[in-house]
């Protein structure tokens, strides 16, 4: 019998993250959950998933990374998928760029960006030919969209980041995103919620995502071996539609 195949999401204690790892789990992945913070929501996730393991690491901190990776190989024998799912934003207006700092674009691009970049990297060094690379980005990459300016220009530089890997490290391992659209969360408000039930009757399926939706495509995807290179929108057909103002979250 063959080992089982061992996949790392980074920023998998909560959200699309949790509900990637939870998916690779049910389809016979050894999954490394990893997050920055969120320590006990990450162990605990962890302790639920046949075979699993935890590894707190900040993908931003260039020996974070590296730890990260080495050490899944270290406790599991080698290293199949990495999901870079990891992101943070910082909710603010688009029109109101006085409210955007140095330091958020540094700290935004720096996890969002620079740290996909180095657990890439570091990934690439112990995958075998056959190894995949999953990017999640949004759909604010492409569209005028996002929770600010900079978080949507970050998954425009992953969408191009996946175009770049994919063609230089093929054929051994193939390099693909995910772009989710709006995705259904607590609605803190009245009017937040009216404005997410809006959007959802503008998409062509009439909903807004679920964390399960891309989770869905993360196994579609390892299961697609001469796919490579490609930014496969999530959003329930969005993209297409002309004008639309989604719920600001920090997932579209």
């Amino acid at each position: 019998m063959s080992a089982p195949r061992v996949a790392i999401v980074t920023g998998s204690s909560s959200g699309i993250g949790e509900g990637i790892a939870r998916a690779l789990a049910a389809d016979g992945f050894t999954v490394v959950v990893n997050s920055a913070a969120s320590v006990d929501a990450g162990e605990r996730l962890a302790a639920q998933l046949p075979g699993a393991s935890y590894v707190q690491a900040d993908i931003a901190d260039p020996s974070d990374a590296v730890r990260l990776v080495e050490t899944a190989v270290e406790r599991h024998g080698r290293l199949d998928l990495l999901v870079n799912n990891a992101g943070i934003s910082r909710t603010v207006p688009h029109a109101d760029l006085d409210a955007i700092t140095a330091e958020d674009w540094h700290r935004i691009l720096g996890v969002n960006v620079v740290g996909t970049w180095q657990v890439s990297v570091a990934a690439l060094e112990v995958m075998e030919p056959g190894g995949q690379i999953i990017n999640i980005t949004s759909v604010g990459g492409s569209r005028p969209l996002g929770s600010s300016i900079p978080y949507s220009v970050s998954k425009a530089a992953l969408d191009h980041l996946t175009r770049l890997l994919a063609k230089a490290v093929g054929p051994d391992v193939r390099v693909n995103a995910i772009a989710p659209g709006p995705l259904e969360t607590r609605m803190t408000s009245a009017s937040l919620a009216a404005r997410a039930a809006r959007t959802a009757a503008m998409t062509p399926l009439g909903r807004l995502g679920q964390p399960s939706d891309v989770a869905a495509m993360v196994l579609a995807l390892t299961k697609a071996p001469f796919v490579t290179g490609e930014v496969i929108h999530v959003d329930g057909g969005i993209n297409l539609v002309t004008h639309f103002d989604a719920p600001r979250n920090d997932d579209a």
